[in-house]
C-alpha cells in the first residue's frame, strides 16, 4: 500500500497549491482526485495497484463515511433541525421516494435489470452528499436554507438508505432478510452514538477536569474514535451512530463543537480525499468501456432527470424561490454513502454484481464531475443577501456557522 501512500501525498501536495484557484474557479479538488486515481491506477498507469474488492478501498470508503457524517452532524442542533423541519419533511419525506422511484424506473426499462437489482441500484443512487456541492453549501451569500436543506438531508438521508439497501440486497440475493437484527443494528447505533456523546460532554463538564487550549480539539476526535470502535464490536450502525453523535455534541456541547471544528475537518477531508484517490483507481478505460450506451444514458438522466423532477415536485408550494428550487433540485451529488454501498453490492454474491457496481460508479463519478464543477456558477448566481431567514417561516436572521467564522466567503463544510 506503500504506493497508494506516496501517490496520495503527491495529489494532495498538488491540491493545496491550487486550492486557491479551486476556490474561485470551476476547478475541483474532489475532481482532481478522482481523476488522479484514474490516471494512476491499474487502468492506465499501473501506479496504484487497486481493484474491486480491496479491503483498503473499503476501508478508507467507510472511513470517510464516517468522518464525513460525524462532522455534518456536528453542524446541526436538534433546534435547529426543528426550525427546519418542513422543508426537511418535503426533500426526505416525498423527494428521496420520487428520486428512488425514479431510478429504479430507469433501471429496469433503460438499463435492463430486474426488479430486484432495480431497486437495489435505487436506493445505493438515491443518498446525496454535500461535499462536492461545496462552494454552494458554504457561502454565505447563498440563502441559508438551502445550504441548510441541503446539509441537513444528505446527512440524514445516508442513515435512511442504509436499511434499504441492506433488505434489498438480502432479496436481490434471494436471501430472507432479518428485520429484527436490522432494526437492532440501527437502534443500537443511534444508542451509541448518542449514549457516549452525552458521556464525554459530562464528563468534560465535572469541574475537577478542565482541558488545556491544546487538548480541547481531541476531545469530539476521542468521542469519535470510542464510538467507531463500540460500533466495530457491537455490530451497531456506524453510519447513524456518527451522524447521531455529532448532532449530539452541536445540540449539547456547543462548545466541543467549536473546539473540534477545525481539527476535525481537517482529518475528515484528508480520509474523503484519500478515499477518492482509491475510488478511481478502480476505474479504467476497460471498465468505462464494458458499460453498453444504455448504462451511460441511465447514468446521467439519474443526475438531470430523477433528483429534478423529484425535489422540484417535493417543493412546490414551499417559502423557496424559483432560484432556490432549482439550486436544490439540480445539486443532489452521489458521494461516499453511494461508494459504500455500491462496493456492499460489489462484494455480494449476486450473480450481476459486477454490472450493478459499474452502473453505480459511473453514475457517481460523473455525478462528483458535474456537481463539484458547477457549484461555483451556481452560488455566483445568488445575489448578496444583508440578511438570511433561518426558519421555515422566514422570521429569524441566520445564526453564526462556527464553520465559517463569520466570512462570508470562507471555506464551509468542506473544500474544493
Amino acid at each position: 500500500m506503500i504506493e497508494l501512500v506516496l501517490a496520495f501525498a503527491v495529489v494532495l501536495f498538488a491540491a493545496v497549491l491550487v486550492s486557491g484557484i479551486a476556490n474561485r474557479t470551476v476547478l475541483s479538488t474532489a475532481a482532481l482526485f478522482l481523476v488522479a486515481g484514474f490516471v494512476l491506477g491499474q487502468g492506465v498507469l499501473g501506479l496504484v495497484p487497486l481493484s474491486g474488492g480491496t479491503d483498503a478501498v473499503r476501508i478508507l470508503a467507510e472511513g470517510a463515511l464516517f468522518a464525513v457524517l460525524f462532522t455534518d452532524g456536528m453542524r446541526l442542533d436538534v433546534r435547529d433541525l426543528w426550525a427546519h423541519r418542513r422543508l426537511t419533511a418535503r426533500a426526505l419525506g416525498l423527494g428521496m421516494p420520487v428520486t428512488f422511484v425514479l431510478i429504479a424506473l430507469l433501471a429496469r426499462y433503460l438499463a435492463g435489470l430486474d426488479w430486484p437489482e432495480a431497486l437495489l441500484i435505487a436506493a445505493v443512487l438515491s443518498p446525496t452528499d454535500p461535499v462536492f456541492a461545496a462552494a454552494l453549501v458554504a457561502r454565505k451569500r447563498v440563502p441559508y436554507q438551502v445550504r441548510h436543506l441541503l446539509n441537513v438531508e444528505s446527512g440524514l438521508n445516508d442513515g435512511i438508505a442504509l436499511p434499504v439497501v441492506v433488505v434489498l440486497l438480502a432479496l436481490a440475493a434471494e436471501q430472507p432478510p432479518h428485520p429484527a437484527l436490522l432494526a437492532g443494528e440501527l437502534g443500537l447505533g443511534v444508542l451509541v452514538g448518542v449514549g457516549v456523546a452525552l458521556g464525554g460532554i459530562m464528563l468534560e463538564r465535572l469541574p475537577w477536569l478542565t482541558a488545556t487550549t491544546r487538548y480541547e480539539p481531541l476531545g469530539a476526535f476521542a468521542i469519535g474514535l470510542v464510538i467507531l470502535a463500540l460500533c466495530q464490536i457491537t455490530h451497531a450502525n456506524m453510519f447513524l451512530a456518527a451522524f447521531t453523535a455529532g448532532v449530539t455534541i452541536a445540540t449539547a456541547s456547543p462548545e466541543m463543537r467549536a473546539a473540534f471544528h477545525r481539527f476535525g475537518e481537517s482529518i475528515a477531508e484528508l480520509i474523503k480525499l484519500a478515499a477518492l484517490l482509491a475510488f478511481g483507481a478502480l476505474m479504467s478505460p476497460a471498465f468505462l468501456a464494458e458499460i453498453p450506451l444504455s448504462g451511460w444514458a441511465f447514468a446521467v438522466l439519474v443526475l438531470v432527470v430523477a433528483r429534478p423532477v423529484a425535489l422540484t415536485a417535493a417543493l412546490v408550494g414551499s417559502q423557496l424561490d424559483v432560484r432556490e428550487r432549482a439550486a436544490v433540485a439540480w445539486f443532489g451529488p452521489k458521494g461516499f454513502a453511494s461508494v459504500v454501498y455500491g462496493l456492499l453490492v460489489l462484494e455480494s454474491d449476486l450473480a450481476r454484481s459486477g454490472e450493478l457496481f459499474h452502473l453505480a460508479a459511473l453514475a457517481i463519478v460523473i455525478s462528483i464531475l458535474a456537481h463539484s464543477s458547477t457549484d461555483i456558477l451556481v452560488a455566483g448566481r445568488f445575489p448578496r443577501y444583508d440578511e438570511q431567514p433561518s426558519s421555515d417561516d422566514g422570521g429569524a436572521s441566520e445564526p453564526q456557522d462556527a464553520s465559517t467564522g463569520g466570512d462570508p466567503q470562507a471555506g464551509g463544510p468542506h473544500s474544493r
